[in-house]
């Protein structure tokens, strides 16, 4: 689980966002390395999610600076940061139902490539092979012609990573990527995207409610709270930090007895 490069991808320092007199993100600076999976988490209200979007584009800062590779990606929507190589997976994924597995992938392709299509027209033939390629890496491929609202719903999500590689992205952010998943599903869906962003040397930055994903599977954790960064470090440095055990918790629980059960967004400091 060592990451590929010790110099920063992606780089966010002095993060500000307020909405109204409340300050949600505050100060939050970190970085992300090629081939690091980071986790992002935090009770309700920590800023965790609001951090998230303004590395995406779908909000802007009131100050400070989020770059890739050097380049600032202020003021830039979230197409354009797809055409700069940054994905991104939804909490609820984001597929086409009535279109078959291999033709959500193409037409992730196209518009990796810049082209639309018109909404009466279909992908089967664009860039087929390539499709074909990525769902197999997703073992995916013999279900490349069934139709999209076919899948179970752990495919459904291995269809979405497939479709967020067709950009052949530098930088991946997963928006709670195991959420409604069972268990057995959450830790394949993680290993597989641990395979693949080690192949290709990927960034990944993602949210994630279930500590048994964030501890086995994240490179480095980062714990929000009240719109601060209170703490980060390796997952057993994060399991045994004292704060961060009464954010989540209170006193006399640890994550250590509950690291095997879904922790609820709406967990508390007081219990």
């Amino acid at each position: 689980m060592t990451p590929h490069h010790s110099t920063a991808l992606l780089s966010v320092q002095h993060l500000h966002k307020a909405f109204g007199g409340n300050q949600a993100v505050n100060d939050v600076s970190f970085n992300l390395r090629a081939g690091e999976l980071l986790a992002l988490i935090g009770p309700n209200g920590a800023g965790k999610s609001t951090t998230f979007n303004l590395v995406n584009g779908q909000l802007a800062p009131d100050s400070g600076s989020i770059t890739l590779d050097g380049v600032s990606l202020l003021g830039r929507q979230p197409h354009d940061l797809w055409r700069m190589g940054v994905s991104r997976t939804f909490q609820i994924a984001q597929t086409f139902g009535s279109l078959t597995v291999a033709e959500n992938v193409q037409m992730a392709l196209l518009s990796a490539d810049g082209h639309s299509l018109a909404p009466w027209q279909r992908a089967t033939r664009y860039r087929r092979d390539e499709a074909l390629a990525l769902l197999a890496q997703v073992h995916l491929h013999d279900q490349a012609s069934r139709p999209c609202n076919a899948l179970a719903y752990g495919d459904v999500k291995r269809l979405e990573l497939a479709m967020a590689l067709a950009n052949q992205p530098r930088l991946l952010l997963m928006d709670e990527p195991t959420a409604g998943m069972a268990p057995d599903e959450r830790h394949a869906l993680m290993e597989l995207t641990r395979r693949l962003v080690t192949e290709r040397g990927v960034a990944v930055l993602f949210t994630e409610h279930s500590m048994d994903v964030v501890f086995e599977h994240a490179d480095r954790v980062l714990v929000m709270a009240r719109g601060t960064l209170m703490a980060e470090g390796t997952p057993a440095q994060i399991q045994a930090n004292p704060q961060v055990q009464a954010v989540y918790f209170g006193s006399g629980k640890t994550f250590g007895n509950l690291a095997t059960q879904r922790v609820s967004e709406t967990t508390g400091a007081k219990r």
